[in-house]
Order: structure tokens, then sequence, then C-alpha cells
């Protein structure tokens, strides 16, 4: 098949495209408002984009309580969603009331973080403290604007559980990761595979 995106005329009866791009990991992000509450989303589109320094950046369709923490405060955190943590997860993707806690919604542990404000998912094994760097509104190729926001942050502090770490490397199959798909699927990365670069 073949279509134009600008008519998204594909004949299919739920946009492709987000099933196309897989798997994207999830940026489960904690926030604290200037009020002091606490906020926690999971975002589909979230990648780290640089490691030197290490820059994450989120995907914001719209204004929403995280984008606008972020945009208060300047600090947000990653949270790794993980198989054990799937149903939490999904939990603080809920419509809730501005100021009611996604965290006690879960069920979750809001832990202190070292270096920014907003709190981490103590449940989480992977946390990754961040500090705002832009929150920019995105256009389209004709100017026009779409309401969404992309929002980079540097990573400033990061949290392994211990657990995680085998003869000195991070064995990420151990935390079981879940990563985002299209329609409602999601994957989980229980079992990888290593091959070498070639040389010139």
């Amino acid at each position: 098949m073949y279509y134009e995106t600008a008519g998204n005329a594909h004949g299919l009866p739920h946009d492709p495209f987000k099933a196309l791009v897989v798997p994207r990991p999830i940026g489960w992000i904690s926030t604290r408002g200037r009020d002091g509450s606490h906020n926690l989303a999971p975002y589909s589109f979230f990648n780290a984009v640089e490691s030197e320094p290490p820059i994450v950046v989120i995907g914001s369709s719209g204004l929403k309580d995280t984008a606008r923490n972020v945009l208060d405060t300047g600090e947000f955190v990653c949270n790794l969603a993980t198989w054990d943590l799937r149903e939490q997860m999904n939990q603080s993707s809920a419509p809730l009331r501005h100021g009611v806690s996604e965290f006690a919604h879960a069920g979750l542990t809001p832990a202190p973080s070292r270096l920014v404000a907003a709190p981490r998912v103590a449940e989480s094994p992977v946390t990754m403290e961040c500090v705002a760097l832009s929150v920019t509104p995105i256009s389209d190729r004709d100017g026009r604007q779409t309401g969404s926001l992309m929002i980079m942050g540097q990573v400033v502090a990061i949290h392994i559980d211990d657990s995680l770490i085998v003869d000195g490397r991070v064995d990420i199959t151990l935390a079981r990761p879940i990563a985002r798909l299209g329609y409602m699927d999601y994957a989980v990365v229980d079992r990888v595979f290593t091959i070498a670069r070639p040389r010139a």
C-alpha cells in the first residue's frame, strides 16, 4: 500500500504510523508542580538523542501537566517502565484532575531525587534525574503550530538498582522494560542478541 500523510487516506481503521515506528521506549515522566504536587505520566514519544552529555527528548501532545510542570520548574525524572510495573504505568495515564497524584492513584511511591526536586518512582529499577534544556512548540512544514511540544532535557543523575549489574554491565533483560507499539500494543525486552560492528 501507499498513502500520503497529508490526507491520511490509508483506508485502514486506524492510523498505522505509530505501529511502524516501533518499539518506542516509554518515557515515564515524573514532575513536581510549582505548588508541590506530584505528577506522573507515560509518554510514547520519548528517546535518548545524545550521550555526551546524556540528553533525552519527550514529545508532548499539548500543554499537559507534565509539560506545564517542566516549564514552571525546569526539572523532571525519567523512570523505567517494566513488565512488573505495566499495570501501574497504565494507571498513571488516567485522566485525573489537575493536582491529583498519579503516584497515589497507581499505588506507587514517590522517592526523593538527589539533584532535582521532582520525585522518582521508588519501585522503578532505573531512574534518570533531568534538567530541562528547552521546551519548543512543534510546527509542521508549512509553519502551522501543531499544538504539540518537544521537551529536551539533560540527564544529570542516574539511579540503577544493583541487581541489574552483572559482571560490570547492566543486564537490561533482568529489568524487562516494556516498549510502546501501535494501537494498544506493547512489547517487553527479555531477550537480546549481539552483532559486532564491521571493521574498516
